[in-house]
């Protein structure tokens, strides 16, 4: 109601001297660029303003907003852009912080993700994490501990014949990180604003992580050697795997497959300290700090997200919406459920460019680390946080 009398109150203002807005998207799935022009016709209709659609490819936006945002030339709202490319833009002051009534209806985890310096920087579109996903077929029921968890890898697996009870990319940084979390690790400290002078990736929760992942393939022999993403989506798929960590891009293949599925969290590893809390992703909706017809914007921008617009949304392209009343009025869609579960215990990834020099030397450790038994975790990942800190200013 308070979103409906706010663009109410935009239209008789506008009714005298209608306004145009200038919005960037990267949207390029029919669907969901269908449902981006049904919202921007209804708040041309409740406004009266007319908005400007454009399409700007994801890996041009940045530079493109960063080239003309000062000289008045840029949009005034993009849908959307990816956390970790706001502290950049924060940092060039090229982004407007954002105060919304709104952002209690999210899931708090994603307006952490858009954060920087105390300040919310854009208003969560949609999101996204890894999470363990289970054949029902093979494992009825999502295992609870990881005693669970390894009595049914164990039993589901047979590499002579093809079958395997759990499959992952285990040289795959962003994909591993949820290990590293629970045996404490971090990527940067700080409370509120990430220090990336400190960095946890070397500590001694890195190393139990690692040695855990070395497990996984050499003691348990659960991961043969030459896994990769695509194989691991492929055997899930034939319903020669029983468990696989993914994410929500594969979900409609898995569904058309017909494999009756679950998802879930991943049990805490042995040992570990705190809960498995995968990488979270999020899109927002960000303002240009220079334009020039900000509350219009803000006003445009929080139609995006309202629980009516989510729900549609969801229902256009089959995004993990953010808005938490959404995911209750969803609870039956097993993948909004489960991976809406997974995202509320997850730790956003930095938002901050430094992330930038944080991906080479770690995945190359973590790589590394899975190659052969028993390796000297302290000595790789000492040599890749060394090489983060040369270049981290």
């Amino acid at each position: 109601m308070k979103r409906r009398l706010t663009l109410l109150a935009l239209a008789l203002a506008g009714s005298a001297n209608a306004a145009t807005l200038t919005v960037w998207t990267h949207f390029n799935d029919a669907a969901e660029v269908a449902w981006l022009k049904s919202q921007v016709n209804i708040y041309s209709r409740l406004s009266g303003n007319t908005v400007n659609l454009v399409t700007v490819p994801m890996d041009k936006i940045v530079d493109q907003l960063l080239k003309t945002a000062k000289q008045g030339k840029g949009p005034d709202v993009i849908v959307t852009l990816p956390q970790d490319r706001i502290g950049q833009l924060a940092q060039a002051h090229v982004i407007e912080p954002i105060t919304s009534s709104r952002r209690i209806e999210f899931d708090p985890t994603t307006l952490r993700a858009l954060t920087v310096g105390g300040q919310l920087y854009g208003l969560p579109m949609f999101a996204e994490s890894v999470a363990l996903v289970y054949n029902k077929k093979l494992v009825p029921t999502a295992p609870a501990t990881y005693a669970d968890f390894l009595r049914a890898a164990k039993k589901n697996t047979d590499a002579s014949a093809g079958r395997y009870g759990f499959l992952t990319d285990l040289s795959n940084a962003y994909m591993n990180y949820g290990f590293f979390s629970a045996y404490g690790a971090y990527v940067f400290g700080g409370t509120g604003t990430l220090d990336v002078h400190d960095i946890g990736l070397n500590n001694a929760g890195a190393r139990k992580a690692l040695a855990f992942m070395n497990d996984l393939r050499f003691k348990d022999k659960l991961v043969p050697a030459g896994t990769t993403g695509d194989k691991v989506k492929a055997a899930f798929l034939k319903g020669q795997a029983a468990m696989i960590v993914t994410g929500p891009w594969d979900m409609g293949d898995i569904k058309k497959a017909g494999i009756n599925y679950g998802i879930t969290a991943f049990p805490t590893p042995p040992g570990a300290t705190g809960k498995w809390s995968p990488f979270v992703g999020v899109q927002g909706v960000v303002l240009n700090a220079y334009g020039k017809q900000k509350p219009l914007a803000t006003a445009f921008a929080e139609g995006l997200v309202t629980s009516v617009a989510q729900l549609s949304f969801n229902q256009a392209g089959g995004r993990i919406p953010v808005n938490l009343s959404v995911r209750t009025r969803l609870a039956s869609n097993p993948v909004v459920a489960g991976f809406g579960r997974v995202i509320s215990g997850g730790t956003p990834m930095p938002n901050v460019p430094e992330m930038g020099q944080v991906w080479g030397p770690w995945s190359s450790a973590v790589d590394a680390s899975v190659q052969k038994p028993a390796q000297n975790y302290a000595a790789l990942l000492d040599t890749a946080v060394k090489a983060m800190q040369k270049t981290i200013k």
